[in-house]
């Protein structure tokens, strides 16, 4: 409804040592702390790595959430935990190697354009463990870490049309692939089931392959800005940092935006951000990165395919600024449907 009221690194001598002490979880939806736990064991010269795809830390989103899963495992496990970013395609290959030189036991590459590197890598080092992000790599010392992102963004496509006064919401997706269709699918079927007759405009900031996607603020910002002058007054974006660029034309047009992947009326620190983000669609790598690195720690080297959905709630939806707390029993409602296999979410458009 219309609202009313880098960590860079170029050598292995430059590897970035983040281990900060992180805060205790409540549990609910929209802590951006650290999952913490502490059935790992204490470690000692532990070394685990995480890298990060473009945008690294300071993204608000997908690198935010998995940095916070490196802080967690380093508090959990005593684990040192390193961490690079890629800035070109070269990069991802160039810093799978440089964390494994530089000891580490475990490396979480954050994103599917690991895929490519990984197998290499992997293959290469079979005594290091890896993770990778939103991909399947099929070797015995790499654990595939998926997500239900289609089940989180049911619940924020639920949430638009219960809130939606104008009968009219939008979508903008970064590259036009797949995993982003996964969201798009989920946010519309979301939000037909709760109303039938809404109109959901779709866009896309980019083809397969552009990985400007990840990052064009403007773009994001142009699209939405046309949607909310037409009319639309809810706006869920899933397309990394692109999406502080909704969240100003949300401020510009005084209407709503819907976060992605981390809290982002927490991790916006925008007083005036925050009175226009109705809720995120929470993904959390967080909790997916800490339990692959406290796993290894413990001495559970295997791989496998690993799934974060709404029953484990590897997935869900934030209710920071309390914008939703009149809709959550209704929310609520239809994740135990999900969980229980009664509402059938798809998975492309």
């Amino acid at each position: 409804m219309r609202k009313n009221a880098r960590l860079l690194t170029a050598s292995l001598a430059a590897l970035g040592l983040f281990a900060a002490a992180c805060g205790g979880d409540d549990g609910g939806s929209t802590s951006t702390e650290a999952p913490v736990s502490s059935d790992a064991p204490a470690t000692d010269g532990f070394i685990a790595g995480i890298a990060f795809d473009t945008g690294g830390r300071g993204d608000g989103t997908f690198n935010d959430s998995a940095a916070l899963g490196g802080e967690c495992a380093a508090e959990a496990t005593g684990a040192e935990i390193k961490e690079l970013e890629a800035n070109v395609d070269e990069d991802r290959k160039a810093n799978l190697e440089l964390l494994v030189e530089g000891g580490a036991k475990v490396i979480v590459g954050v994103g599917f354009m690991f895929t490519d590197p990984m197998t290499e890598i992997a293959a290469a080092n079979p005594d290091v463990s890896f993770g990778i992000v939103d991909s399947v790599v099929e070797a015995d010392n790499v654990s595939s870490l998926v997500f239900a992102e289609e089940q989180g963004s049911f619940l924020v496509g639920a949430a638009a049309a219960l809130k939606s006064e104008s009968g009219t919401i939008g979508f903008i997706g970064g590259q036009e692939i797949d995993l982003i269709k996964k969201f798009e699918a989920g946010y519309t079927a979301g939000a037909k089931y709760i109303n039938p007759d809404i109109v959901v405009e779709v866009a896309y900031l980019g083809p397969a392959g552009d990985n400007s996607a990840w990052g064009n603020v403007d773009g994001a910002k142009e699209i939405a800005a046309g949607w909310y002058a037409a009319g639309a007054d809810i706006i869920y974006t899933a397309a990394g940092g692109s999406g502080a660029g909704t969240i100003q034309a949300a401020i510009e047009a005084d209407a709503w935006a819907i976060g992605v992947d981390s809290d982002q009326y927490l991790t916006s620190g925008d007083p005036e951000a925050q009175k226009h983000i109705l809720t995120s669609m929470l993904k959390r790598v967080d909790v997916a990165v800490c339990e692959t690195i406290k796993a290894v720690a413990g001495g559970d080297t295997s791989g496998g395919f690993k799934t974060f959905d709404l029953s484990n709630d590897g997935v869900g939806y934030a209710t920071s600024g309390g914008y939703v707390d009149d809709i959550a029993a209704q929310l609520d409602e239809i994740k135990a449907k999900i969980v229980a296999g009664e509402i059938e979410v798809p998975k492309a458009p």
